[in-house]
């Protein structure tokens, strides 16, 4: 289905095309606990960034390769690029009600993020 969603004050918006049956990762990593971030990761092609491109801002860490994205105006991030799947985003906290018929949760411990990544069996591919 295509969700839509976006940030609180509405100058950030995207369409994502997946499941309604979202499969969502709880990380245990130094920014997602701040943040009690989950991850929905779908790939950069089944997301359309809608409105907003000059109103993001991006903040970044340790190995730099995951990009926190967050609106300017309002500071919620409605989605971002995650370190594991560099090519993908995410964005499950941020969908408009009415497309998402189920959620999964799933642990993920980023506290260990490498051993994560590697004991993981299917997070690369999705």
């Amino acid at each position: 289905v295509k969700h839509s969603g976006g940030c609180h004050c509405g100058a950030v918006r995207f369409e994502v095309w997946s499941s309604p049956d979202l499969h969502v990762f709880h990380c245990s990593c130094s920014v997602c606990t701040k943040k009690q971030n989950h991850h929905f990761i779908v790939p950069k092609s089944r997301f359309t960034l809608l409105q907003g491109v000059d109103n993001l801002t991006t903040y970044t860490f340790n190995t730099h390769v995951a990009k926190h994205t967050f609106c300017k105006t309002c500071g919620v991030q409605s989605f971002y690029t995650p370190r594991s799947n560099p090519d993908g985003f995410v964005a499950p906290h941020c969908l408009d009600p009415g497309t998402v018929r189920s959620v999964i949760v799933e642990k993920f411990c980023g506290e260990k993020w490498e051993e994560s990544m590697q004991a993981h069996k299917s997070i690369k591919d999705m």
